[in-house]
């Protein structure tokens, strides 16, 4: 925010015709560290990016689009998915594009397309400043806690936790040529038994709260929902167990905190 801040003055100065003696020097100075990861970006396209991840009715990016970012190791290429991820990967595609899509194995039907078997999967994801990391990379498990928001059974938008369990580049041939899209794997958590414990822990008795909610330790099934989009990362939360006991028994719930997203715009 200090930077931020003290970029507003500058452009401020600069803009406001009075004459000055070497600021110009100071907006173009190149970024260092952190912040220098998103120089290379307009704040055009990070605002793109973020609209993409909270306004996901009206979002058109589908997985091959540019991201502030880019897909870091460790990584393995050419990884072979399983018959169920096929599965899951016909599943997406079809729901992203008007076309007919298949597994190799599967019955060819007409103007269908065969999706490819093989996948380059990857530890981490950075997006803009920010590392998203994975359970594929033990080194950033700590990372790998992530929100997104869906679209539920009833026409509303939903935020949901989940754990990221690899990032992935996948490339299919649409009927315009190959195109590389960039994708996460994600366990997604249920909610609390008790859709009271859902939402928000009390500050003593004056109906204050705080922004941690309560969810399952357990993950959903996996589903077609588990491929999304790295776009589609809303933000990082940080987990912690809590239990709640009484004479008969206690309950163990996942608090959540979620993480303010760290975007540098220049």
């Amino acid at each position: 925010m200090r930077r931020l801040t003290n970029d507003n003055r500058i452009g401020s100065i600069i803009s406001s015709g009075v004459e000055t003696k070497g600021l110009e020097l100071l907006e173009s100075r190149p970024t260092v560290g952190s912040l220098s990861a998103t120089d290379q970006f307009s704040s055009d396209e990070i605002e793109r990016f973020w609209y993409n991840s909270i306004n996901i009715r009206e979002s058109l990016a589908a997985g091959p689009e540019q991201f502030p970012g880019e897909m870091q190791g460790p990584s393995s290429e050419n990884i072979i998915l399983s018959e169920s991820k096929l599965d899951l990967m016909v599943t997406y595609y079809s729901d992203t594009y008007p076309y007919n899509f298949r597994k190799p194995a599967d019955d060819v039907l007409h103007d269908s397309i065969t999706i490819r078997v093989k996948m380059d999967q990857f530890g981490r994801c950075r997006i803009g400043s920010e590392i998203f990391g994975s359970t594929m990379s033990m080194r950033h498990v700590k990372s790998s806690y992530i929100v997104a928001n869906f679209i539920t059974a009833d026409g509303e938008v939903d935020c949901y936790p989940g754990q990221v369990q690899y990032y992935f580049k996948h490339i299919v041939d649409l009927p315009d040529g190959p195109s590389e899209h960039n994708l996460a794997y994600v366990r997604w958590y249920q909610p609390a038994t008790s859709s009271k414990n859902r939402y928000y822990f009390s500050i003593d008795d004056d109906e204050k709260t705080c922004n941690v909610e309560l969810w399952d330790t357990d993950f959903y099934p996996e589903s077609r929902d588990c491929i999304i989009r790295v776009h589609n990362n809303l933000s990082r939360f940080v987990p912690v167990k809590y239990k709640t006991s009484s004479q008969n028994n206690a309950v163990e719930y996942l608090a959540i905190n979620q993480i303010n997203r760290k975007l540098h715009i220049r």
